[in-house]
C-alpha cells in the first residue's frame, strides 16, 4: 500500500498565535512496504504555552517513529503498538503538566494520531480533534471527549442544543491538563482508495459531512496538488463563516 499524504493549518482570523501542530510521516519497508503515521494535536494553554504543547507531543510521536518503530517491525504485533502509544501519551501528559507547574501555566494538548502498516491502521485519540474515513461514505472514526458529547450520548442534549452551548469547547480529557488520561484505542484494516480527514475543532465546527466529503472523497482527492488545494478551500469557507479558532486538516489517502 502507498500513500498520498497532504497538511494545511491556519492562524484563523482572530488568535494571535497558531497552537495546532500537524506532521505526516512516511518510510518503506523491505518486507512490508510503504508504512504511514499522522498526528494532529490541538494545543491550549495560557503565554502561548498551547503552542509547545501541541509541539512537544508531536515530537515525542516522530521519535517514537524514528527510533523505536524499526525495532518493532520484525514482529508485526498490534497490541504492542497499542501499549507503546498508550504508554507514550501518558508519558507526555506527565511532561507536559510537569513542565506547566514549573511556570504556573495550564497547558496541554489533544492528540490524535494513526500509524498505518500493511494494511491496518492504529488510531489513538484523546480529545476533540477528529478522524473520518471517506470511502463510498464519510464516517467519523474518532469520537469526541468533550462535555457536550457526552451529554448527547446520555440524551440529556439534542445536538441542536450542543450547537450553540458555550460550553462546546469543554475537554473531558487532555494530554498534560488532565491528572489522568485514557486513549481511545482504534484498529481496523484499510480498504484501497480510502482517504482519512484528520482536523482540528476549528476545522469542522462550521462544516457539513456533505461539505468535507463533497472536497476530500476518493475521488476528488486525486493527488496532493488537488488535496492541498480542496484544504485550502475549505479552510477559506470556515474563516467566511467567522470560525475562531485555528484551522487545521490532514488528509491521507492509501493507494494500490
Amino acid at each position: 500500500m502507498n500513500f498520498v499524504g497532504t497538511a494545511v493549518t491556519d492562524i484563523g482570523i482572530v488568535k494571535k498565535t497558531n497552537q495546532d501542530s500537524v506532521c505526516i510521516k512516511t518510510a518503506n519497508t523491505e518486507k512490508l512496504g510503504q508504512i504511514a503515521m499522522v498526528v494532529l494535536c490541538d494545543g491550549m494553554g495560557g503565554l502561548e504555552k498551547g503552542e509547545l504543547a501541541s509541539a512537544v507531543a508531536i515530537r515525542a510521536f516522530l521519535d517514537w517513529f524514528d527510533n523505536e518503530l524499526p525495532k518493532l517491525l520484525t514482529r508485526l504485533n498490534w497490541r504492542t503498538f497499542s501499549t507503546e502509544w498508550e504508554k507514550l501519551i501518558k508519558e507526555q501528559n506527565y511532561r507536559i503538566s510537569q513542565y506547566g507547574k514549573t511556570v504556573d501555566v495550564t497547558l496541554g494538548t489533544t492528540v490524535t494520531a494513526m500509524l498505518v502498516i500493511g494494511g491496518k491502521y492504529l488510531i489513538a485519540h484523546v480529545g476533540d480533534s477528529r478522524v473520518y474515513q471517506l470511502t463510498d461514505k464519510i464516517i467519523q472514526l474518532t469520537e469526541d471527549q468533550t462535555f457536550i458529547a457526552r451529554e448527547i450520548k446520555k440524551g440529556t442534549m439534542t445536538a441542536e442544543q450542543a450547537a450553540k452551548d458555550p460550553r462546546r469547547n469543554m475537554l473531558l480529557q487532555c494530554v498534560g491538563a488532565s491528572r489522568n488520561v485514557e486513549p481511545q484505542m482504534l484498529t481496523g484494516v484499510i480498504k484501497e482508495d480510502t482517504v482519512f480527514m484528520f482536523c482540528s475543532d476549528g476545522f469542522r465546527h462550521v462544516l457539513s459531512d456533505e461539505e468535507m466529503y463533497e472536497s476530500f472523497n476518493p475521488t476528488n482527492a486525486t493527488n496532493a496538488i488537488t488535496m492541498e488545494q480542496n484544504s485550502r478551500y475549505l479552510i477559506d469557507v470556515v474563516k467566511s463563516r467567522k470560525e475562531r479558532d485555528n484551522i487545521t486538516v490532514a488528509l491521507l489517502k492509501c493507494t494500490k
